[in-house]
């Protein structure tokens, strides 16, 4: 397929309102935090249609965009797709994950209880297609798991800046997914999201992030 090429431009801002603007995103996002305690206080559907359409905007490879996202709200699924993670969840906290692991993830309070996915009032599960299948024929997708990665960043971003939270969950193994959803073959389970507002009495752990030296260094 060939795309048309059509003019693109950014405003020029000066150098002042680049700085400001940098640094206002960045406090605005350093506020982000995974929230394991949500409200149930719906959230119109709209909002969640905007948010999937925000992640749609993710650079993919050759513009494959092989991605899907399944939206939930209906609560008898919420439920069975907790039970069903919890099981997983379970077999993994009892036996499947190292001591190294389990010693890594106490600080932050977690174990195989899953409440927010059926409190929270939507969770969106995003796949993965390594391939498409057009007109009878099967089309490879390239960088699938970064094109898909870098969706679910900006889906991330995008949820923060409506004033909401969500959390990055994936139950080991995560097939259960595409049986409960009815997921064609091609798409293959990626990530789980609880979207909300966070419960009233809410608490993250007081985590500190790496220091940009420890991050990222110039070469000038």
């Amino acid at each position: 397929m060939d795309y048309p090429f059509v003019p693109f431009s950014r405003p020029v801002l000066s150098e002042n309102e680049l700085i400001e603007r940098s640094e206002k995103v960045y406090r605005e996002m350093d506020q982000r935090r995974s929230v394991r305690h949500f409200s149930d206080c719906d959230i119109p559907e709209v909002v969640i249609q905007n948010l999937l359409k925000t992640a749609g905007t993710a650079p993919s490879g050759a513009h494959k965009q092989p991605w899907h996202f399944v939206a939930i709200r209906n609560t008898e699924l919420k439920q069975r797709i907790r039970e069903l993670a919890e099981k997983e969840e379970k077999e993994s906290y009892s036996g499947r994950m190292t001591e190294e692991w389990l010693k890594d993830l106490a600080p932050l309070g977690t174990d195989w209880e899953k409440p927010f996915l059926s409190i929270a009032p939507w969770i969106v599960v995003a796949f993965r297609k390594p391939y498409d299948i057009i007109e009878g024929q099967k089309k490879n997708n390239y960088y699938v798991n970064e094109s898909v990665g870098l969706a679910c960043g900006m889906l991330i971003a995008a949820i923060h800046q409506c004033g909401l939270a969500t959390l990055t969950h994936t139950p080991s193994p995560m097939n259960f997914l595409s049986e409960a959803l009815g997921r064609p073959e091609n798409e293959k389970p990626f990530l789980l999201l609880p979207i909300g507002y966070p419960a009233e009495d809410a608490k993250v752990p007081d985590l500190k992030r790496k220091s940009l030296d420890e991050i990222a260094n110039f070469v000038l």
